[in-house]
């Protein structure tokens, strides 16, 4: 099986394995034709040089009128399991499931002219369960988006940069 059909049956599998409530509708900002493209199944990886860590992301937008429905499963490399929402509480040791597995919510995206911009709801980090903040910003084109995501920790001035970069799937 070649490594990106590996990769897309792992998302499958951890998204199918993901409990979350209903999903919330996250606020979409942009011309209708611009928010309309949006939608899709879309998978893909992000790395950062700074960290040294990569990993695949996938996430599905349904697109209503003005907001969409959205989460994102994000996979580090090494890690074996996707990150967890923030909770607060310790993170789960790595090759260890925990209790109940979570999906990253995103909580805003504004698309204009094919500028893909948002945030993620905070998220642990997978080794030591410190409170994240993630936006991104990227530029759709077709049926691939591409950017940047920054990253930074509670309570840090520093932040951590990266790329990232999905392909809608084909229905």
């Amino acid at each position: 099986m070649s490594r990106n059909r590996l990769l897309r049956a792992a998302f499958l599998g951890a998204l199918a394995a993901c409990t979350t409530p209903p999903q919330a509708t996250v606020p979409l900002v942009g011309p209708t034709r611009d928010v309309a493209a949006l939608a899709g199944h879309w998978d893909g990886a992000y790395s950062s040089a700074q960290t040294g860590r990569s990993g695949g992301i996938s996430f599905t937008l349904v697109s209503e009128p003005d907001s969409a429905f959205g989460d994102v499963v994000m996979i580090p490399r090494g890690f074996g399991r996707p990150l967890q929402a923030w909770t607060g509480a310790t993170p789960t040791a790595p090759g260890v499931e925990p209790a109940r597995a979570t999906v990253l919510t995103i909580s805003f995206v504004r698309v204009t002219e094919g500028r893909v911009s948002g945030t993620l709801k905070p998220y642990a980090d997978p080794e030591t369960g410190v409170q994240l903040f993630t936006t991104f910003d990227g530029r759709l084109d077709g049926d691939v988006i591409a950017g940047t995501f920054t990253t930074r920790r509670a309570g840090a001035a520093d932040s951590i940069t990266g790329e990232w970069k999905v392909t809608r799937r084909k229905p």
